[in-house]
């Protein structure tokens, strides 16, 4: 019963992740242990269904409690403690990297550092993508549900990425606010109906860009384990820089900023913590 619970906590974590932009899902399940056995549940989820299933089914609760609550919640905290807020989740990130030097700590060499260089840069260059306006959702036709759906395959394999931000990457294609808002929407049964028939098509496809990204995943922690997470710790560190060029009315003032410290503190030890268990 432990185990199911810390699951879930850790999912929560995911969940939360997956609604600030600049953070990555993705990147916390690095930080807290489980992303290898996350890929592998994904990839092989059918022929090991009964252990898959209880394996990801309290991840899936976690994260879904957290994106249903969070939300509203994390808007909420963004909007009105940026700095404390992100301060938080850099500590998250960073108290997973023990874990992932010890991946790598004797094998450091040339190509292995050019790797953890390129994906750094790459991600750095994604977050300084400009946004796209926003997309309406009030009136649908096929091609906008296909939209949706394949939305949804790019969200989800950025979700899962480490470092690359699911909900950065709706910013830019300017599905963000509208997807975020009809999940409030859902929340508060005002339009089930319309909700659902947004929300089903890009589930759908975030379903769909899990399980294809996952095998591609798997295939490189097989072929190419060091210098994929060479790659991986690239992808985590240039995620931080990403999280502080993605939000907005960010001040350094003295409370927020030892509020921030605080919070930054109990990530790191929340995430060190969590690595272990």
């Amino acid at each position: 019963m432990k185990d199911k619970v810390i699951l879930g906590i850790k999912g929560f974590f995911m969940g939360i992740a997956n609604i600030i932009p600049g953070v990555s899902g993705g990147t916390l399940a690095i930080t807290m242990g489980i992303y290898e056995d996350l890929i592998n549940a994904i990839s092989h989820f059918v022929s090991k269904i009964k252990d898959n299933i209880k394996f990801l089914l309290p991840i899936l609760i976690g994260a879904a409690v957290a994106i249903v609550i969070g939300s509203k919640v994390i808007g909420y905290s963004l909007e009105n403690f940026p700095l404390p807020t992100i301060m938080f989740f850099t500590g998250l990130i960073l108290g997973g990297m023990p874990m992932l030097y010890k991946k790598v700590k004797n094998d450091i060499k040339v190509s292995n550092l050019i790797i953890f260089a390129l994906t750094f840069m790459f991600v750095i260059g994604i977050a300084f993508l400009k946004t796209g306006g926003e997309v309406s959702f009030a009136s649908m036709n096929v091609i906008d549900y296909i939209k949706l759906f394949l939305v949804g395959m790019v969200a989800s394999a950025t979700m899962i990425i480490p470092g690359i931000s699911g909900s950065f990457m709706l910013m830019v294609m300017g599905y963000y606010e509208p997807i975020i808002n009809t999940i409030n929407s859902l929340t508060s049964f005002n339009n089930i109906v319309k909700d659902m028939s947004i929300l089903v098509p890009f589930g759908i496809g975030v379903l769909v860009g899990i399980i294809i990204i996952a095998k591609i995943i798997e295939f490189l922690f097989k072929k190419f384990e060091v210098p994929t997470y060479f790659g991986i710790i690239g992808f985590v560190l240039a995620s931080i820089i990403g999280i502080f060029t993605s939000a907005e009315g960010l001040t350094f003032s003295i409370v927020p900023f030892i509020l921030g410290v605080i919070l930054f503190v109990a990530g790191l030890l929340i995430a060190y913590k969590l690595g272990d268990e």
